[in-house]
């Protein structure tokens, strides 16, 4: 088990400076297809209801900006529509942001892309209903369990039956083309109370992106990641906890995801240029990675990984 005190040893094993960070833009692009980071935080986003310690009143106070949880924003210029990577409990604020930049009617709201069943995942569903937006047929795009879970599970299942959105079915590695857009599920380890988890891979016409908001100990994964890496131009992963001891009293093997140091350990064969295509997400609000000044913020990207914030442009 990694734990904080090991990360600045981890650390030493890369010994560089360089990030991609450089090569991606936060302005917005009315070119081609563009993936827009919407929300980096944990299901919850920060600061998290019901925190009023020392590292969350920042965010109440607002002398921290606040974080919405993970959320991914894709705009196909070329065919005039735009996508959604989770339906969050930050739903209004990130539909803003994404129509602000492929406005309706110019562009229509082609789909949103469901991971599983927590509750930072698919919540803002709820927005497209009769009691908000009153949504007409949006495509919502669920593997089987959790298609099962919307449809047979009130009040999620009337969006359905009132017509709000319309699920269409995914499966594991099979490749949605849409567009210039092709999107391909593929099963992850991960808490599955209701539904199964999947991450995605997000091809555009010259580039390609990961996305694995959620999963379990890498080792408990069948597919080899440093090969998942090096087959991608982007891979958002998994950040929730920096390190073991981050939620004291609490025993995190209950709580099983990659922790931050475990990610580059097992990352760290990874040339330079493969490390930089790293962008840590999913950030519960106890993870010093949400700081732009924190020491393992800096760790992170001295090692050449870099840290997602939202408003940042990945061109695809």
């Amino acid at each position: 088990m990694i734990t904080y005190p090991m990360v600045m040893a981890i650390a030493g094993l890369f010994l560089i400076s360089t990030s991609s960070s450089d090569a991606v833009s936060s302005a917005p692009d009315d070119r081609g297809v563009n993936l827009h980071i919407l929300g980096v935080a944990q299901d919850a986003g920060y600061p998290q209801a019901g925190c009023f310690k020392p590292h969350c009143m920042p965010g109440w106070v607002g002398t921290q900006p606040k974080r919405s949880a993970v959320s991914l924003g894709l705009i196909d210029h070329d065919h005039k529509t735009r996508y959604m990577f989770e339906a969050t409990p930050n739903f209004p604020d990130q539909y803003y942001r994404l129509n602000s930049l492929a406005p309706n009617p110019d562009y229509s709201m082609a789909g949103i892309f469901l991971t599983h069943a927590h509750i930072g995942h698919y919540t803002g569903l709820m927005y497209l209903g009769r009691e908000a937006m009153g949504a007409d047929k949006v495509p919502v795009f669920a593997m089987p369990k959790m298609r099962n879970f919307i449809e047979t599970s009130g009040p999620w299942s009337q969006l359905v039956v009132l017509g709000n959105i319309a699920l269409q079915d995914l499966a594991d590695n099979t490749p949605e083309v849409l567009g210039s857009v092709t999107v391909t599920p593929f099963l992850v380890p991960h808490r599955d109370e209701y539904s199964e988890t999947v991450g995605y891979k997000i091809s555009g016409p010259e580039k390609t992106a990961l996305f694995i908001p959620d999963i379990d100990k890498w080792n408990k994964w069948d597919v080899d990641l440093i090969d998942l890496i090096k087959s991608v131009d982007y891979a958002f992963l998994d950040a929730s906890f920096f390190a073991d001891g981050e939620l004291p009293g609490r025993d995190m093997s209950q709580i099983p995801h990659p922790f931050v140091v475990e990610t580059m350990a097992a990352l760290q064969s990874l040339s330079a240029e493969q490390r930089a295509k790293i962008w840590f997400i999913h950030m519960n609000h106890t993870n010093p990675l949400l700081w732009a000044d924190s020491a393992e913020r800096s760790t992170v990207q001295a090692a050449g990984f870099n840290v997602a914030s939202e408003g940042q442009v990945f061109p695809l």
